[in-house]
């Protein structure tokens, strides 16, 4: 029985070996895994001066390691100040290193017909937390971190589920900067340790 496409399946001229590809990539993965590394050391992970704090990256896709669904960063915030606010549609936690400080949250609905919606609900929500603490931000959060401390900077491992952005839903949204942000600075240690120094001075004074 003809489902009236009888005149059209055969039309086209393009070829692909897409199939072909991915049954050569399954392949190959095993002796490519084998290359990428499963330990980075501490002067090999990258320092970021980005819209959200001053970043070490820890495991990235664009990084050569094994880890396939997570990215993460530790960032360090100076003492008295606070990380920019974004709101991401990918779950994440971080864990408290060193110093204390809060969390404002911000939970967004959802909307997803044609096109994609959210709107922030009216609650704000405080998280007050500290070293050892653990942190979870749920999905489509708007989220800021604040450093209570005036003399020390506060440091949290941050974690994020990559498999969201794998399946074409990279929603991210910074709607604020962090203070210490500078366009394309390359941002080093020595960089971040004046970062920091200004803050406790500027507190200080």
């Amino acid at each position: 029985m003809s489902w009236g496409e009888h005149e059209r399946w055969l039309q086209g001229d393009l070829s692909a070996g897409f199939y072909q590809e991915a049954l050569d990539d399954a392949a190959d993965r095993p002796a490519r895994d084998r290359g990428r590394r499963k330990v980075i050391r501490a002067h090999e992970l990258p320092w970021e001066n980005s819209p959200h704090g001053l970043l070490k990256h820890l495991a990235n896709a664009q990084m050569d390691l094994r880890i396939e669904t997570i990215d993460a960063y530790m960032q360090v915030i100076p003492p008295g100040s606070h990380s920019g606010r974004h709101r991401q549609l990918a779950e994440q936690a971080f864990y408290v290193l060193e110093g204390s400080g809060y969390d404002l949250h911000v939970d967004c609905d959802v909307e997803i017909t044609d096109t994609y919606h959210w709107r922030p609900q009216d609650l704000e929500q405080r998280f007050d937390w500290e070293a050892g603490d653990v942190v979870y931000i749920p999905p489509n959060t708007i989220s800021r971190h604040y450093n209570v401390d005036r003399e020390r900077v506060a440091r949290i491992a941050v974690v994020t589920n990559r498999i969201y952005r794998q399946c074409g839903l990279n929603d991210l949204e910074q709607i604020e900067n962090a203070p210490e942000y500078r366009k394309a600075e390359i941002l080093t240690a020595e960089r971040v340790r004046e970062y920091v120094e200004a803050a406790r001075a500027a507190l200080a004074s």
